[in-house]
């Protein structure tokens, strides 16, 4: 059982995000195996430690201890050392704190790559989480093995597998206690809905991932389709990128909804991936009248006759 190779290039650098779970236990191990081969150049390994439970500096021990086993170099911070303040529910702040965290050591250390342990499971259980809560096309491709600098070399791999080797290799992990709380949509997912989908067609997993690579492939050729219209109907004029809305409008608004996406993203500003919020805008484009529409704290809405553009306010 091994990894996928092919997401690394020799002389890589690799951060690597350890929590000290058996996921990226096995990856660290795997890593080790690459570099030990000349696959790879470097593996800096991170820890960030949530400071949630009260032993939480065990974890950080035993990460650093593992890492020092293995000769790679080892990073680790507290959430409240970060200088950074996150919003939303606790899972959103740890995911968006490690992100952070993340990014900040992949830029000091100049890294080429951010290594992440999800697994075929988290995979199953990010697409069902996203399918109960509303989400669209690009959302239900879920976790990609590659998107910009992030990779995910077990992606495809199913938790028993890496559990087994970890087991009969005999290489310690931590078990998160947070994994057993129902009161997490994704712990209730993972211990009662897979298992029953599991068990209703043993094709399950396989079939799974065909699915999701067949999404994949669609978003992708969309995603493709969706950069020649948008260059079909924008320029740049006085800083501002601005939209046809005629032909904005005359697309499938299948299409509309990816163009805006794709301009606000262009733009670099933040807005929330909601479908409200995108409907606000294509209501405003249709309205006939030239105005200014603040749809943001940090940039509005330009609209005069065809044209649309965004205009930033100064603290944006």
């Amino acid at each position: 059982m091994t990894i996928n190779k092919t997401l690394f290039s020799e002389g890589s650098s690799i951060v690597l995000g350890l929590s000290g779970g058996p996921d990226s236990i096995y990856l660290l191990h795997q890593l080790v195996q690459l570099r030990s081969n000349n696959a790879i150049k470097e593996i800096i390994a991170t820890h960030l430690d949530h400071e949630w439970r009260t032993n939480s500096a065990e974890d950080v021990a035993f990460c650093k201890d593992a890492c020092a086993a293995l000769n790679v170099p080892f990073v680790s911070e507290k959430l409240s050392q970060l200088n950074q303040t996150f919003k939303g529910s606790q899972e959103e702040i740890g995911r968006n704190a490690r992100r952070y965290f993340l990014e900040q050591v992949r830029t000091k250390h100049n890294a080429d790559l951010i290594a992440l342990g999800h697994h075929l499971q988290d995979q199953e259980e990010t697409f069902l989480i996203r399918l109960i809560r509303g989400t669209s096309l690009s959302g239900l491709c879920a976790m990609w093995e590659k998107k910009g600098h992030y990779v995910r070399p077990l992606l495809w791999m199913n938790k028993k597998n890496i559990l087994e080797w970890l087991d009969s290799s005999h290489i310690e992990y931590l078990i998160d206690p947070s994994n057993e709380s129902n009161s997490f949509l994704r712990n209730r997912i993972r211990k009662n809905v897979i298992p029953a989908l599991q068990q209703g067609d043993e094709r399950f997993d396989q079939n799974f991932m065909q699915t999701i690579k067949r999404l994949q492939d669609t978003e992708n050729y969309l995603e493709k389709q969706t950069i020649a219209l948008f260059e079909a109907l924008s320029q740049k004029e006085n800083k501002h990128l601005i939209l046809d809305i005629p032909k904005l409008l005359a697309e499938p608004e299948a299409m509309q909804y990816r163009l805006l996406v794709h301009w606000l993203c262009q733009e670099n500003v933040s807005f929330p991936p909601s479908q409200s919020f995108l409907d606000e805008i294509l209501r405003f484009l249709k309205q006939p009248e030239s105005k200014e529409h603040a749809i943001h704290p940090g940039w509005a809405l330009v609209k005069k006759k065809n044209a649309l553009w965004i205009k930033k306010h100064s603290s944006n």
